[in-house]
């Protein structure tokens, strides 16, 4: 798909939402498809929204990359073109180095553990740390567990990933993940991703269940080895300035929406996992459950290179010391 260029593309953008004196309309745009468990989570918000402020407060979702994939996106918000945008974790880390202990491998104990991270004190701090590059974060969408799916063999430990080439999203700590791993970190935007597997250019790639299932990679790729080496979540952000710019009353609006949204998510995500694996199943690919502790003791270098920062370093003990 051929995107307008950003800046034609915003002024095309500025006006396409009609506001009348009593309603504030928010344009937000994301790339994942309307089936996705994400989406449907910002749908429940924006239905939120437009209850708690009696339709004073509206948000117009653009779905599916209509606008853009997450670059684009963010670029798009920068300018004030749209208003919020959805991307995951990995996205923010060329603006907010921060953000990639998000995708360390391995770094959550357990679900629990991730929530308590991105809920409290520690997911407040990165949400604020963007709003510098007109990016401030509402919440973290729970995206689950990142695992490799590949096209003509299982990945059953770490070895099988030697000299195969995986699509990784434009991060950092992906590309140094999959390198520690023994594979080829190929990026290439998840647009063009299924073209990519069906034309060899690249062997596999690594993301959650749902959206293996809803990007309809499992046409292509034949085996899913759930490793769950990461859990990077999905990001709600907001033009700063137009946060700065909304009364006292439009934020606690806006707020208590996104708050709710992020527990109903949560539900619909564990619904669609399940829902999804099934699927894949169905349509033949294999499951594996192969043992983490090889991939863990494999990528476990990873953390050395950050005993010299002490802002990563400082986040990656507050993580391990959550509750």
């Amino acid at each position: 798909m051929k995107y307008l260029p950003v800046l034609f593309l915003g002024l095309i953008l500025i006006g396409c939402d009609a506001i009348n004196k009593d309603t504030r309309v928010i344009k937000l745009a994301h790339g994942l498809d309307i089936e996705h468990p994400v989406h449907k989570g910002m749908e429940y918000m924006a239905e939120k929204v437009k209850e708690n402020s009696g339709g004073k407060l509206q948000i117009n979702i653009y779905p599916s990359g209509q606008l853009g994939q997450e670059r684009e996106l963010l670029e798009l918000m920068q300018i004030g073109s749209i208003e919020i945008t959805k991307v995951s974790a990995a996205a923010l880390e060329n603006f907010v180095p921060s953000y990639k202990v998000l995708g360390l491998p391995y770094i959550y104990r357990n679900q629990e553990h991730r929530f308590a991270v991105w809920d409290g004190p520690i997911g407040e701090k990165l949400l604020a740390e963007g709003a510098d590059y007109l990016m401030r974060g509402l919440c973290f969408y729970d995206a689950g567990s990142r695992s490799f799916y590949t096209k003509d063999k299982p990945i059953k430990n770490p070895s099988d990933l030697n000299g195969m080439k995986i699509r990784v999203m434009n991060s950092v700590t992906a590309f140094d993940m999959v390198k520690a791993l023994g594979a080829s970190p190929t990026p290439i935007s998840f647009g063009e991703l299924y073209t990519a597997l069906q034309q060899g250019i690249v062997d596999g790639a690594e993301n959650n269940a749902p959206s293996f299932y809803t990007s309809h990679h499992y046409e292509v790729c034949k085996y899913y080895s759930i490793d769950e080496h990461s859990a990077q979540p999905d990001v709600l952000l907001i033009n700063s300035s137009l946060w700065n710019d909304l009364s006292i009353q439009e934020k606690k609006w806006l707020k208590d929406a996104v708050d709710a949204s992020v527990i109903e998510q949560r539900i619909l995500w564990k619904e669609s996992v399940e829902y999804c694996l099934e699927q894949v199943k169905a349509a033949g690919v294999e499951v594996i459950y192969p043992d983490k502790e090889p991939f863990q003791k494999k990528v476990d270098p990873l953390y050395e290179q950050f005993k010299d920062d002490p802002v990563i370093s400082k986040l990656i003990q507050e993580i391990r010391d959550q509750k």
